[in-house]
Order: structure tokens, then sequence, then C-alpha cells
């Protein structure tokens, strides 16, 4: 029954879920049963982990000590870059060991709350301050039994454990037990909920619905659909026209010059990944906020690095005498006097992302993995033009015509991106 209901759950997932949140465990209550199962400590590797942890944790502690001492004082653009590059890295870096630290914790002080009540049963895992809680109704409840997991399955980590069906997937309660844990935790639960766990198959109702993550499978078409309205002649493309106009203007009415209009390209580009961040925060809710924090990491690096690249070649240029190392005051002058370009880039890609992403539920077919590398190829490919189109202009002089030709191809691999 058991192993029939667990293959379904892999399958598909499907039926009754729990409901899950992220805190402390449960109160007890007058007339309750809560227990706490320790977890089983492998102290090989706790130590192993430990020392990762460390190796890890020193290169991130001196880059940290770095980096505070480059943020007192940046005397020039080099400088700032150097200090945002260096805090962008210990951004990605410091990941590894705050996970290793979080695993370790767990693996020191981990520990499983098992509550019942009336309101029903609740699961918990994780730290005596924080982790993750699961609730099941008691009515729901099925073929609490005694498993013994093989040594190396997901679960061996628990010995010898209580395992319950529950829809089409199963939950899973404490470790090292034996036959007489489990008739007294059986009686424990079913005196405090006054409900006793059944044995038997699941009813229709309890195997019926697909879990919330197979919402994306049932709006595929739907979203299909409603992408094929993202053409030339849409709100969203005549949006992001309107955007690539003004830098046009600049050119002609406002004399921006090459490295200007190079400078708000790049600015373009970490809007793009502003609201790259938004989109990860969205598809991965609580796991986006550490996949976020990596994105952050190498993204805002690669920005850092590249903002110097652009900023020597084509605003000071490199001719003699040009490296300076760029003045502050002359960058933030820059970026003051591209304010409606960037003004208007900002709200047409937000825009895209309310009305698109949003609105037309674009989240419910993408991925974490797939989201994080997106924003990548479209730069990529709209900097080969830039660049190259950069270059044209140089060597004709930053004339205008070669302006106006660099805006309008990468006007069109915006809208064909």
């Amino acid at each position: 029954m058991g192993t029939e209901a667990a293959a379904a759950g892999k399958k598909k997932r499907t039926g009754l879920r729990p409901g899950l949140r992220v805190g402390l465990p449960a109160p007890e209550q007058q007339g309750s049963y809560r227990e706490v199962f320790r977890f089983r400590r492998s102290w090989p590797a706790i130590i192993i982990l430990l020392v990762l942890d460390i190796v890890f944790l020193i290169p991130a502690v001196t880059t940290a000590g770095k980096s505070i001492e480059m943020w007192q004082q940046p005397e020039d653009l080099f400088d700032l870059v150097g200090a945002l590059f260096t805090t962008f890295w210990l951004m990605g870096w410091s990941l590894a060991p705050l996970l290793m630290t979080a695993i370790l914790l767990v693996l020191l002080f981990g520990r499983e709350v098992v509550s019942a009540s009336r309101d029903g049963v609740e699961v918990f895992l994780g730290l005596p301050f924080i982790g993750l809680a699961a609730r099941y109704q008691v009515s729901h409840m099925r073929n609490l039994r005694l498993e013994h997991p093989a040594p190396k399955s997901g679960t061996s980590w628990r010995g010898s454990h209580l395992v319950f069906d529950y829809g089409a997937n199963t939950g899973e309660i404490g470790s090292s037990l034996n036959e007489l844990d489990l008739a007294a935790i059986r009686g424990r639960i079913e005196a405090a909920t006054g409900e006793n766990i059944r044995v038997g198959e699941a009813l229709p109702e309890e195997l019926a619905n697909p879990w919330d993550q197979d919402a994306a499978e049932r709006s595929v078409s739907a979203v299909t659909q409603d992408e094929r309205d993202t053409t030339l002649g849409s709100a969203t493309t005549l949006a992001l026209i309107v955007a690539n106009l003004i830098p046009l203007l600049g050119a002609l009415f406002w004399q921006w010059d090459l490295g200007a209009l190079m400078v708000l390209y790049w600015a373009e580009s970490a809007i793009i990944g502003f609201f790259n961040l938004c989109k990860i925060l969205v598809i991965g809710r609580w796991s986006g906020i550490f996949l976020g924090i990596f994105f952050l990491g190498h993204f805002g690096g690669f920005m850092a690095g590249h903002f110097l690249f652009i900023y020597t070649l084509f605003v000071e240029g490199l001719g003699e005498g040009s490296s300076s190392g760029g003045d502050l005051r002359a960058v933030a002058e820059m970026f003051t006097s591209l304010w409606p370009a960037l003004l208007v880039l900002f709200l047409s890609h937000g825009y895209s992302f309310f009305a698109n992403f949003l609105g037309r539920r674009e989240y419910l077919q993408r991925t974490v993995k797939k989201q994080m590398s997106e924003p990548y190829g479209r730069i990529v490919l709209m900097h080969l033009v830039i660049i190259f189109g950069g270059a044209l202009s140089m060597a004709l002089g930053e004339a205008t015509p070669a302006l106006v030709l660099l805006i309008a191809a990468k006007t069109l691999v915006d809208v064909r991106a």
C-alpha cells in the first residue's frame, strides 16, 4: 500500500498536500502531544564539513576586510569599480560558507518536533529557533508504520522511522525507532487529536487535483497564446521602441556623443539585471532569496568590470594621457545628464515585467536556472552590436549618421529579443 502510494507520488505530485510554514515549532498546549526527536549525528560528516567551512571562510573574511578598506576612500572610477567587483565577488563566495555553516548547525543541533492536538499533526524539522513545519489532518493520514530504509537511500540518516501515507504522498517521523515506539506514538497522536489513523487505500478525493507545482503545465497553452500578442504592434514592443527613441533624440538634438550612448546602454543592462533579479525572487520564492544573492554576485561583478571597459574605451578613449582612472564627479555628471533616457528605459522594462511576466503569468513556465542565465544572452548580443557599431562610429569620427545607425541596430536587436 505504502509503496504504491509512494510510486504514485513520484510519478505525479497530486492529491492532498500538507500546510507548510517557516518559523518556530508549535507551542505545547494543554491536552496535546509533543515529542522531540534529535537528529542522528554523524561525527565524520560533521568534522569534514567543519574543515571545509573553515577553508571557505578564510578567503571570505580576508576579502571582506579588503572590501571595507576599498570602500573607505575611492579616489577615482578604477577604485570604485574595484570596490564594487570585490563586494559582488564576496556576495557570491560567501554563500558557500553560509550554506555549510547552516548545514553544520543542523547536523549538530537539528531536531524534529512532532505536535498533535485537535487542530491536527505538525512535524517540525530544523533548529530550535527556526525550521520548516508541515501540518497534516489526522482524518487523511493512513497506514502509520515502521520503515527500515536501505543503507544508501535518501532516508538512511533516519534509521528505522515512522512513515504514513497522505493522499498520494508520504510523511516521515523520527529516527532510530522500534515497534514499541510505533505503538506509543500512534496512541498519543490519536488521544491528542480524538481521531484514529486509518488503514487502507486513499479515497478518490484525496488523490484528485494536482499540486500547485503542476499549475504551470495547466497554463502553458494559455501563456503561449498570450505571448503571441507581443508582436510589433503590442504595447510592450511599442514601449521598447519609444524607449530606444530617447537615445536617438539625444544624438540628434542634445549632443549626446558615443561615450554617453555606451554608458546609457550599459545602464540598460543594469536595469535588465534588476528586473531579472525580481523574476528570480518570484519564481524561486524562498529559494529565490539564496539564488538571487548568487545572481547578484556574479552579474554585479560582470557589470562592474564591463563599465570600466566601456568608460575607458568609449568615454576617455585610448589615446595618450587618457588613463586618468576616471573622475567620479565626471561620471556622476554623465549619469545625471542621461536621466530622461534612464527613466524611460526603467519604465519600459518595468512595464514588460508587470504586463508580461506577472500579468500573463510567464513565471509559471520558467525555472530559476533558466532565469538566472537569461539576461546574459541578450546582453552579450546587444553589446556585440554596440561595440562593433561604436568602433564604426569612432572610425567615422563619431558622425551623427553612424550613431543613428548604431541606435537603429540596437533597437532591432531589442525587438527581436
